[in-house]
């Protein structure tokens, strides 16, 4: 199975209770997957699309790329532009809030025809997988082009995308901005990842049942509703969904969403039931959210 992960890979500063002492890390959404998809099941060939900078942050985010056994083959430079930056900080709670420094990310020139990656190259691929955040950063030409590509895309035999709304205000013009493009995303995606949380808020559900019900009229049946520590809801059998055990010591919920996604997609790409890789997820996360970081020592994942 060849899965291409695409969006933004940034430096990470994480902070904990208000230290000044920050660790330097490498993270991003679909970045976070593409590891723990890797990681759970690593026949699967799993490549990583974005664009860099020629600095030496992003020479250094293409080191830690390869170093997860990433395909890096589709990843251009440009010179002028640098990667993102955001710092985390941790309450005695585990949760977590964010600063970001983005705006000339290099990443924002993804599909940029002088820059690529080409949208030609995606036809190489079985599964490619996004999130509402490689959407946003996106200027609105290229986002458009890029929604219409994954409609041709899926119209070729075996083709399947995988979306994840993570909304994040701050990188959309309005609320209902987001709201336009990602229902859009929504209804051109195979298999959903959607949080709870971001739908409630984006869409300004009452309730998770009213969430649950506007994601099914997109006509989505294939993925997970993620519910946090509840754990997720199958979209194709809701009312047979069991009891997930909760973590108690959550250090850090930074990437629990992405860990899930990864561990889910592993497993569901592999041939398991949607329960099996409900499971898979729901265990990848629950080892994640006990360590500081987005990606977590290999040791211990």
């Amino acid at each position: 199975m060849k899965i291409a992960c695409i969006g933004e890979v940034m430096i990470e500063l994480s902070l904990q209770g208000g230290s000044q002492d920050a660790r330097l890390g490498v993270a991003g959404d679909t970045f976070n997957t593409a590891v723990y998809l890797k990681r759970t099941v690593s026949s699967h060939d799993v490549a990583y699309l974005t664009v860099l900078g020629t600095d030496s942050f992003s020479e250094q985010i293409a080191e830690r790329i390869a170093s997860e056994n990433l395909d890096v083959n589709h990843i251009p430079r440009t010179s002028g532009r640098v990667p993102g930056l955001y710092a985390i900080n941790t309450d005695a709670h585990g949760e977590r809030s964010f600063t970001y420094w983005r705006d000339q990310a290099a990443a924002r020139l993804m599909f940029d025809e002088s820059v690529g990656p080409s949208f030609d190259v995606l036809a190489e691929f079985d599964v490619l997988y996004y999130s509402a955040i490689t959407l946003a950063i996106l200027p609105v030409p290229a986002r458009m082009r890029f929604l219409s590509h994954l409609e041709r895309f899926r119209a070729m035999p075996g083709k399947q995308v995988a979306f994840d709304s993570n909304y994040r205000p701050r990188l959309w013009a309005s609320q209902a901005e987001a709201q336009k493009y990602i229902a859009d995303a929504w209804r051109q995606c195979d298999i959903a990842l959607p949080s709870v949380d971001d739908e409630m808020e984006l869409f300004n559900d009452a309730s998770e049942e009213a969430a649950l019900a506007r994601l099914q009229q997109y006509g989505l049946h294939k993925g997970a509703l993620k519910r946090g520590a509840k754990g997720p809801l199958d979209l194709g059998d809701p009312d047979n969904t069991p009891s997930f055990t909760q973590v108690s010591n959550v250090v850090d919920s930074t990437a629990a969403g992405d860990s899930f996604n990864g561990g889910y997609l592993a497993q569901l790409l592999a041939g398991a039931s949607p329960m099996e890789a409900a499971r898979a997820g729901h265990d990848c996360a629950s080892q994640v959210v006990q360590h500081r970081g987005a990606i977590i020592d290999i040791q211990t994942s």
